[in-house]
């Protein structure tokens, strides 16, 4: 399920976007600041290190995640 997006007007929760949830559902909220707080720098280590990532794995030297969940589970 797609998350809401809401504003805070007369400091109630407004959300203007269609919903196909049962009339009477509760939703629990919380507080995205949508942001970090990653200096310049570390902003681009990490997205150096995603980039090189993404080449490895066209590379083939990547790992299932499953694969590495199963060693996990045998200690190994």
């Amino acid at each position: 399920m797609p998350g809401f997006r809401a504003r805070v007007q007369n400091g109630r929760l407004v959300i203007d976007e269609p919903t196909d949830l049962p009339e009477g559902t509760v939703l629990d909220l919380v507080v995205d600041d949508e942001g970090d707080d990653l200096t310049d720098e570390e902003r681009a280590a990490l997205h150096d290190a995603l980039r090189q990532s993404a080449e490895e794995l066209k590379a083939g030297k990547g790992h299932l995640a499953a694969d590495v969940l199963r060693g996990l589970d045998h200690g190994g």
